[in-house]
């Protein structure tokens, strides 16, 4: 291999047998999902694992199966080599040996397999449309006038129902619509019953049903015809199919399902001691009612005599007398208070017209001036005796700070002729004349000698 064919497989994506597996199961898996398919058992092992494994088979091919303990409990039959079989399965691959293999979710017999298979397609597609709706339920009425039976003439579901009818309501009328409720026939029949009650509009309410069967005698029930019949009937149905673990689309499209056909008789008719109870409630509350209407009659009997009692004409024209005279006392009363308060108003406004009368307020005025004249006499006095008395102070102090006052204790003021005060010894000549400043007077003398000391 030259070096370009190296790396070319380089490049490309090597597995490991382990990787392809896990990838193959995947894409199976994921691709395939769920299946359904029908085939036969062989080589079935049940190890003590409760695991089992076997091989599923046709005329030409086989393939191998695992079904795990937990889905095998559900199963509800022993399964054994050669036994036709409809699995639902999910494609897988065995990883350690590479083996292609189906794992079992579900098994059952291929016979009602495949009718279970038809019952759940036909449930899916009328539920789509809406048929199974709980809005398009009736109620059953609660005193039906008639009730009517679609089921074959010669079952024992006839007669248990009849039974239960004849107990509960004796006096109730019952119409049969007999009809074949088993084989290709009976499809068309029941059909046939449910359209004739129809138009005939003799009953209220319509029981369809039979007794107990497999899935294969019970399947003119799981018909698309008889479910449309049953949803499109103007009578409200009640649907007894079989006993109560057996479903059909019957029950589906009915307004109510009854596990039995005895138990549908139970709920269609009253009973006469539920209705006779019924009747006693009813008694009960009617006589109650009257007994509230006559003491609601009486009480109104009671307010209609004290209202009339009050429009009679003699007492009303008492009462507007009365009242009249309640006006009149009212009216004098309040004329008597108006002029009182008139009276009262006119006095105040005398007494204040007198307090501002001319004269007296004359009056007050000169009362006023003699008071301020005697108040300003008062003060001028008292001003005089504060001034009289800070002037003798201020002339004490005067005094006794004045230099008249050290003259007078025979002390002088010497001055020149030109009024220079003379300090110093120095500031004088001998033969100058100086002005002496006594107490009393002054003297002009003349400076005979000067002493510096």
């Amino acid at each position: 291999m030259n070096h370009r064919d190296e790396s070319s497989q380089n490049k490309q994506q090597i597995f490991t047998v382990t990787r392809l597996n896990s990838a193959v199961r995947m894409i199976l898996e994921q691709d395939l999902g769920l299946v359904w398919l029908t085939g036969e058992l062989s080589n079935l092992a049940m190890p003590s694992s409760g695991h089992w494994y076997f091989s599923l088979k046709d005329m030409s091919a086989q393939v191998r199966c695992a079904m795990f303990k937990g889905n095998n409990r559900r199963v509800p039959f022993r399964p054994q080599d050669g036994m036709q079989v409809l699995v639902q399965a999910r494609v897988s691959l065995y990883e350690p040996r590479g083996d292609y293999q189906l794992i079992i979710e579900s098994m059952q017999p291929a016979g009602d397999g495949m009718l279970a298979l038809r019952f759940e397609e036909l449930k899916r597609r009328l539920g789509a449309e809406g048929l199974f709706d709980e809005g398009r339920k009736r109620p059953l009425p609660r005193e039906p006038r008639a009730v009517g039976l679609v089921t074959s003439a010669t079952g024992a579901a006839l007669h248990d129902m009849l039974t239960v009818l004849e107990r509960r309501a004796p006096d109730l009328p019952v119409f049969i619509y007999p009809t074949q409720v088993q084989g290709s026939a009976a499809t068309a029949q029941i059909v046939s019953a449910i359209m004739l009650a129809n138009r005939r509009a003799e009953v209220d309410v319509l029981i369809v049903g039979r007794g107990g069967g497999s899935l294969e005698d019970l399947w003119c029930f799981n018909e698309e015809a008889v479910a449309r019949a049953i949803a499109g009937s103007a009578i409200p149905v009640v649907s007894a199919v079989g006993h109560e673990v057996d479903v059909t689309i019957s029950d589906f499209a009915a307004d109510l399902r009854a596990p039995t056909p005895s138990a549908a008789a139970e709920l269609v008719a009253p009973d006469r001691r539920t209705r006779a109870q019924r009747l006693e409630h009813l008694r009960q509350r009617l006589t109650q009612a009257m007994s509230r209407h006559q003491v609601a009659a009486r009480h109104g009997f009671v307010l209609l005599q004290k209202r009339l009692d009050h429009q009679d004409p003699k007492r009303r024209l008492e009462q507007q007398s009365q009242r009249l005279d309640e006006l009149d006392r009212r009216l004098q009363q309040h004329l008597r208070d108006r002029l009182h308060q008139g009276e009262r108003r006119l006095a105040g406004l005398a007494m204040r017209l007198q307090a501002r009368s001319p004269e007296k307020l004359l009056a007050i005025g000169k009362r006023r001036h003699q008071l301020a004249e005697e108040r300003l006499h008062a003060l001028i006095a008292k001003r005089q005796d504060l001034a009289r008395h800070r002037l003798a102070m201020l002339g004490a102090r005067l005094d006794g700070i004045s230099p008249l006052a050290t003259l007078g204790r025979g002390y002088a003021i010497v001055r020149t002729p030109s009024g220079e005060v003379i300090r110093r010894a120095s500031q004088v000549n001998a033969g100058q004349t100086l002005i002496t400043t006594l107490a009393e007077g002054a003297l002009r003398v003349r400076v005979d000698e000067v002493d510096n000391r």
